[in-house]
């Protein structure tokens, strides 16, 4: 059961998963445009929207790498608007009907670059939303500028908005607090971009120029949803949205026109494995400062959720939550290094060194997979 945390309202609250209105075409892809298909939704029904919209970029041209190889960058027609005026127009259509079938305490998340998101903020005050926060994705990993003509672009900005000012908007502080391994989580947000076996692609060439990694959407909607809420991306591309929700227990809603994009999600929801309800509960753990948290590993997938850790001597098992806390049998859960001294009966314990997990039947310990992701990760 989630822990959820209504602004102005002091005291936790919990409650059980929700069922979600029957008429809602839930956990599927509606296949046109964004504004005439959440015209067909009901009012007052979603209770967050993820929104990755056209970025209207206009590259004026292709870039290549100084080896000559050409860069998958975004050249396709759906990004393509005759002027800034028809973006904006745009821009405003949609997230009308957006707030339209938002509930009065839902939220939405707009993520965009340099391009538009300053139209999007703007647009978005227009429409009477109330900004909650500006959120930088900080790129572990960004293209470089290969022109050397400008600076790296190395984050793209999200803007966080209730329906208003006095919205009682879910934000799931303790499980944020939690991830961050005790520390406060903060707007700048330290993330790789999609890569590896996450990018999908097809014939050597990426799905879709845009793809966003899945630790990112893992964050949001831990942050901002609870199990069974209703969650709607109304340009759903490849799915990471719909996938996971579906690990996460929420229910989704996705909007593309696409046809390749909604082949691709859907065989990628498919393929997308639900977490066992335990794992999905979430707490706040006590202080356990880290130079990477051992939520930044559970939700980037290196350790997953569900994943169960021993001691080195196989004596102690834990379950891993999705916030990065630990569930073991007649104890609280907690952090590695409070569940790690709660199963010794020790006054303090390094829960980095004492916790292992197993692959291909050898027992590993968990600092290896920290290291391992400081060791790519680091700038």
């Amino acid at each position: 059961m989630g822990v959820m945390e209504k602004i102005k309202a002091p005291a936790t609250r919990k409650r059980a998963p929700k069922a979600a209105p029957v008429d809602l075409p839930l956990n599927s892809i509606l296949q046109g445009d964004c504004v005439e298909m959440m015209r067909g939704l009901p009012a007052a029904s979603v209770d967050m929207i993820f929104a990755d919209p056209p970025y209207n970029l206009q590259l004026g041209g292709d870039l290549h790498r100084p080896e000559g190889s050409k860069v998958d960058a975004v050249t396709d027609d759906w990004d393509k608007f005759e002027s800034l005026a028809a973006y904006d127009r745009f821009t405003h259509a949609w997230l009308k009907e957006a707030r339209r079938i938002l509930k009065p305490n839902g939220s939405i998340w707009v993520i965009g670059s340099y391009h538009n998101i300053f139209r999007v903020g703007a647009a978005l005050q227009d429409q009477d939303y109330w900004i909650l926060n500006d959120i930088v994705w900080r790129k572990a990993n960004p293209m470089p500028n290969f022109k050397g003509t400008r600076f790296t672009n190395a984050h793209e900005t999200l803007i966080w908005a209730s329906t208003g000012e006095k919205a009682r908007y879910t934000f799931n502080y303790r499980a944020m607090k939690t991830l961050n391994d005790e520390l406060q989580m903060r707007s700048d947000w330290l993330i790789p971009i999609c890569g590896g076996a996450e990018r999908l692609k097809k014939d050597g060439h990426k799905v879709h120029p845009t793809q966003k990694p899945e630790a990112l959407l893992y964050r949001i909607m831990l942050a901002c949803s609870n199990p069974g809420d209703v969650v709607l991306d109304p340009f759903f591309g490849t799915g990471t949205t719909g996938a996971v929700a579906k690990r996460l227990g929420r229910n989704f809603i996705g909007i593309e026109r696409e046809d390749d994009y909604i082949d691709a999600a859907k065989a990628r929801i498919e393929m997308a494995l639900p977490l066992d309800e335990s794992t999905i509960k979430t707490m706040m753990a006590p202080k356990a400062a880290t130079r990477v948290a051992f939520g930044t590993l559970v939700e980037g997938g290196q350790i997953p959720a569900g994943t169960v850790l021993t001691d080195a001597k196989r004596r102690w098992k834990a379950t891993v939550r999705v916030d990065g806390s630990l569930d073991t049998e007649g104890l609280p859960a907690g952090s590695i290094h409070k569940v790690g001294s709660g199963v010794q009966g020790a006054p303090s314990c390094n829960g980095w060194t004492f916790w292992h997990l197993e692959k291909k039947g050898k027992l590993r310990v968990i600092d290896e997979v920290r290291q391992e992701w400081l060791l790519a990760h680091e700038a």
